[in-house]
């Protein structure tokens, strides 16, 4: 679990973040949503260390980030997985090579233990015959489920993934939600991400937490969305027509 409390952040004398307060539940999927510039990438960027809030917590299972000695901070760091928006693997490595990176990285495993633990991590999303290409070899698609790969292999407490349906189709986009949300209840992570794809919202957000302006405008689950009279939330979530026409049905049943 993941305490955020009464968080501020400004940059320049500009506040972004104005007194953010939430819980990010532990086994569930976690969102952050909001129109470019409602603050939620430094929020992700703050819970992920990047940024310094000026005010309030974050905790992470009791434990305060900005309380923590240096040592401490590296040791909760190997704790956290992370997918990026583009993937970041590395072009010049294999797949096999950018899963076994964290591990090469942060332990002391030998060779065979981090090939070990690599074919399982590649195994879980699928990509077992995919260990030897190279990421310019392999789909979009293909390449996030390597991303998450190597965000699951040091068992983390905690996963962020920003944008991580980015650049996908639809179908891949729903493959990859489907895997996160897999993953997140199957390890019991605290899975927190970051997003604009209303069809993640829909599908997989247990918790969501909408920003607005750097203010926390509203929170719920995908089903209390559904029902909110919040305007911010209904003129952000429902400006297409489809997701009109979905919650007209669903307020009908």
């Amino acid at each position: 679990m993941i305490e955020v409390k009464n968080v501020e952040k400004s940059f320049n004398g500009n506040k972004i973040l104005k007194g953010i307060s939430t819980v990010f539940e532990t086994g569930k999927t976690n969102l952050i949503i909001g129109q470019s510039g409602s603050g939620k990438t430094v929020l992700l960027k703050s819970l992920l260390g990047i940024h310094t809030p000026e005010t309030g917590q974050i905790c992470f299972d009791g434990r305060v980030y900005s309380d923590l000695e240096a040592d401490e901070k590296r040791e909760l760091r190997t704790e956290i997985g992370m997918v990026f928006q583009g993937s970041a693997l590395f072009d010049s490595m294999t797949v096999a090579e950018n899963v076994a990176f964290p591990l090469r990285m942060f332990t002391k495993d030998n060779t065979a233990k981090i090939k070990e633990r690599v074919d399982f991590v590649l195994d879980r999303v699928a990509l077992v015959k995919a260990h030897n290409k190279l990421p310019s070899e392999i789909s979009g698609g293909m390449q996030k489920r390597v991303a998450i790969a190597r965000a699951i292999v040091n068992n983390p407490k905690y996963l962020f993934c920003d944008e991580p349906n980015s650049g996908l189709d639809p179908n891949t986009a729903i493959l990859i939600d489907n895997l996160i949300k897999e993953i997140t209840e199957e390890y019991n992570i605290t899975t927190v991400i970051n997003t604009h794809d209303m069809n993640s919202v829909m599908e997989i957000g247990e918790k969501i937490l909408f920003l607005k302006d750097g203010l926390k405008a509203w929170e719920g689950t995908k089903e209390e969305i559904f029902r909110t009279d919040n305007e911010a939330v209904v003129a952000f979530v429902y400006s297409s027509n489809l997701f009109k026409k979905v919650r007209e049905a669903y307020l009908k049943e």
